[in-house]
């Protein structure tokens, strides 16, 4: 009779472990911050076999993966892709939003300190997160046995795609000169982390994000991350947030085109075939999913397009909100216009009550004053967006990106490589994005690794699709406020 059971026990255990859901050991997201999708293709002669190439060649591409929301900036992007969710729901309504009439920055909380640092860099967290990411769910799945770390020179682009339950998030101090964090995650910094900054750190106040040394420092601490904490080498499946910032800093400064940008690319796709080398070696080949998209792209610079008869300009955000509050001061006697920023007019509700004028007065002036620009083509009341005369899939995204709570009362669409500059000289030779248009909505999305197979499609895809379809590979429940769709 023991012997019976001893056998129906072990064929149990079998059955046990033939059910047990098969999962790879590390998942790797990697955001290349202002990656154009076009970039994959305009320095492809150029690239390596072991970057992005082989991402292309080895990995899933979907080639139309776009954002379906405005604005098109970091914050919005990096909590959007691993949300799958837009900032309607997610409470990141910008890199900057209102909270209750206070302009504030989206990872900023004055109730946390900086660890390794005594500065303000460190004073960051996901407080202002609303929704839960794919690393939450995947610590919900394994009872928080999963290891999850986020990893960039921006703080908000390791805080937010690593969600609110994350072990540990990094980013970078200008002032102290190497990685830090905040008391949000911990008290003291790993002795890994220590012996990082002792290796890798730069004078005080020495912009590292406009370097190409910020993106192999970033690469060198992912790899440092995975052996200090042994990510990949447990259990459960761990999970690793990285963000490449030097990308779009430099693409800023410089624009799309020219050395600046070039050596950049160059420096990410070495790095990255170095990343991805390390990766099969410590983790094993086939053994990690891997992907790679971008939180958003970037116009062309306007005076460049200009010189070829292409049509392009630049408006002066500042000078918008001051004429517009002067006008509106002219009207009504007060002057509520807090700032402009994401392509939306920030209105102080407090003042506009103060003054016991009707909000939405106010509101359909400021829209007939904008609208005298000949270069804004539309300009919509947030609120009553489904309302207004605005072509698809603008109208949608105009949508999902109000945040009731965060977001400005006002959303501005200039026209085509019209974009928003404090210069807009002659000599400008820089750039920016946060529009709907292609150039800043169109990025790259390629699946890598783990149960992959090689190939491409032309349908369009959305940046909230990729959370969802790496959340349906894990077998683990999609993020609390997805509306994204798991992607074959």
């Amino acid at each position: 009779m023991k012997k019976i059971f001893s056998l129906a026990l072990l064929f149990c255990l079998s059955l046990a472990a033939m059910a047990q859901t098969e999962r790879p050991k590390l998942v790797v997201g990697l955001v290349v911050d202002q990656m154009r999708w076009d970039y994959l293709y305009y320095y492809e002669n150029e690239y390596g076999e072991g970057g992005l190439k082989r991402l292309v060649k080895e990995g899933y591409n979907y080639q139309n993966c776009m954002l379906p929301y405005v604005p098109s900036v970091t914050a919005v992007g990096h909590s959007s892709i691993y949300t799958g969710s837009v900032p309607a729901l997610t409470g990141i309504a910008g890199n900057y939003f209102c909270i209750d009439d206070k302009y504030v920055y989206a990872c900023t909380d004055p109730s946390v300190k900086s660890v390794g640092s005594d500065g303000k860099d460190g004073q960051m967290s996901p407080k202002n997160l609303w929704a839960t990411t794919i690393g939450d769910q995947l610590h919900l799945a394994t009872d928080y046995k999963s290891k999850v770390i986020g990893v960039a020179l921006k703080d908000r682009a390791a805080i937010l795609p690593a969600g609110r339950s994350a072990d540990d998030a990094y980013w970078w101090d200008t002032d102290a000169g190497h990685f830090v964090s905040s008391t949000f995650y911990m008290q003291t910094l790993p002795k890994w982390v220590t012996d990082f900054n002792k290796q890798y750190y730069t004078k005080s106040k020495f912009n590292i994000k406009t370097s190409n040394l910020g993106v192999t420092y970033t690469f060198k601490m992912a790899e440092a991350a995975i052996d200090g904490e042994q990510l990949g080498q447990h259990d459960q499946t761990d999970m690793l947030c990285i963000s490449v910032s030097s990308t779009d800093a430099i693409g800023h400064k410089f624009s799309t085109r020219g050395k600046e940008n070039h050596d950049v690319y160059m420096t990410l796709d070495k790095e990255l075939a170095s990343f991805l080398s390390y990766l099969d070696a410590k983790v094993g080949k086939g053994n990690y999913l891997l992907f790679l998209t971008a939180d958003h792209g970037a116009a062309h610079n306007f005076n460049q397009l200009e010189a070829h008869r292409i049509a392009a300009g630049g408006w002066d955000y500042n000078k918008t909100a001051e004429d517009l509050g002067t006008a509106i001061q002219k009207k009504f006697g007060f002057q509520p216009v807090i700032t402009e920023d994401n392509y939306q007019i920030f209105l102080n509700d407090s003042i506009i009550a103060a003054h016991g004028v009707k909000k939405q007065e106010v509101v359909d002036y400021a829209i007939s004053e904008l609208r005298k620009d000949p270069n804004f083509l539309f300009v919509v009341d947030n609120e009553h967006a489904a309302e207004a005369t605005v072509p698809e899939p603008i109208k949608t995204k105009i949508i999902n990106g109000y945040c009731r709570q965060r977001s400005g009362e006002i959303t501005i669409i200039p026209r085509a490589e019209y974009f928003g500059t404090s210069d807009t000289s002659a000599n400008y030779k820089g750039t920016q994005h946060g529009q709907w248009n292609p150039y800043d909505a169109h990025i790259p999305c390629i699946f890598f690794g783990w149960h992959i197979t090689p190939g491409e499609t032309n349908r369009t895809t959305y940046m909230t699709d990729i959370a969802p379809t790496v959340c349906a590979m894990l077998h683990i429940q999609r993020p609390n406020s997805c509306v994204g769709e798991a992607l074959r």
